[in-house]
């Protein structure tokens, strides 16, 4: 019978983690109820690293949802952060650009909520020195200002994500690792500002690299962006899967696995 038991025990043990679910994460920024979500990786990993991810300027959003789940199954403790908080979530393209560029204009307040996200990242059990930030669209920004804050995380990724800062602060040394991963056909990123990031990168020290993608413009890892590069934000199904795993290599190197 005590056979049987611990038969039970290992087989409820091991369905719970195969089918690991995204869960509901309320926390707070002073009186700013925030709702986030977390998700335990499918199988028990001792070194528990974690993935903090900053959803697009829609907030948290299916792709969010989705990449949190893939990396569950490579591993990975993931949370998705709540950046504007409960009563604030746009209703349209308008309010996402109003709601993103204040926080773009705002960094220091964009940076205390993904602090805030990284310690429900904690909390939800992954290992405080050994997590990374990746972000997509604003969040891929918000992945950025991690960076430039060097707040305690071994590397961040940008998907799409804008690459300006504000300057008028000043450049310092960056020690987290960076890789930006950029559609080579995206309007809304200027050479100017790509430049600007580059030297920026140069001038802060850092340790980076950016990947471009053929024929691929904004949103490029989104399916729900639909396919019309000529509307400046598009699916693009090989940058998609190529940058993901630009991603997996980078996790690997800079976590400890």
């Amino acid at each position: 019978m005590k056979n049987i038991h611990y038969l039970i025990i290992g087989i409820t043990l091991f369905t719970s983690n195969l089918f690991a679910q995204l869960k509901p994460v309320q926390y707070k920024d002073a009186d700013q109820v925030l709702n986030g979500m977390a998700i335990q990786p499918s199988k028990t990993n001792p070194q528990k690293p974690g993935i903090l991810i900053l959803p697009a300027w829609k907030g948290i959003d299916a792709h969010a949802k989705a990449t949190a789940e893939k990396l569950s199954k490579l591993g990975y403790i993931a949370f998705v952060a709540d950046i504007y908080g409960e009563g604030n979530y746009p209703q349209s393209t308008a309010d996402a650009a109003k709601m993103s560029g204040f926080y773009k204009k705002n960094t220091n307040l964009y940076q205390k909520r993904i602090e805030l996200a990284l310690a429900q990242l904690i909390q939800s059990g992954a290992n405080q020195n050994n997590i990374a930030v990746i972000g997509f669209c604003f969040g891929g920004t918000g992945a950025l200002e991690a960076a430039r804050k060097n707040i305690k995380v071994k590397g961040v990724v940008s998907f799409h994500g804008g690459l300006g800062r504000d300057i008028t602060l000043p450049i310092t040394p960056i020690s987290t690792k960076v890789l930006a991963c950029h559609g080579a056909d995206d309007p809304y990123v200027s050479k100017e500002e790509i430049a600007s990031f580059q030297q920026e990168m140069r001038d802060a020290k850092a340790d980076w690299e950016m990947i471009y993608y053929a024929n691929a413009v904004h949103s490029f890892t989104d399916i729900d962006a639909g396919n019309d590069n000529s509307k400046g934000a598009a699916y693009n199904e090989k940058a998609a899967t190529r940058s993901f795993e630009h991603m997996k290599l980078f996790l690997n190197e800079v976590l400890n696995k």
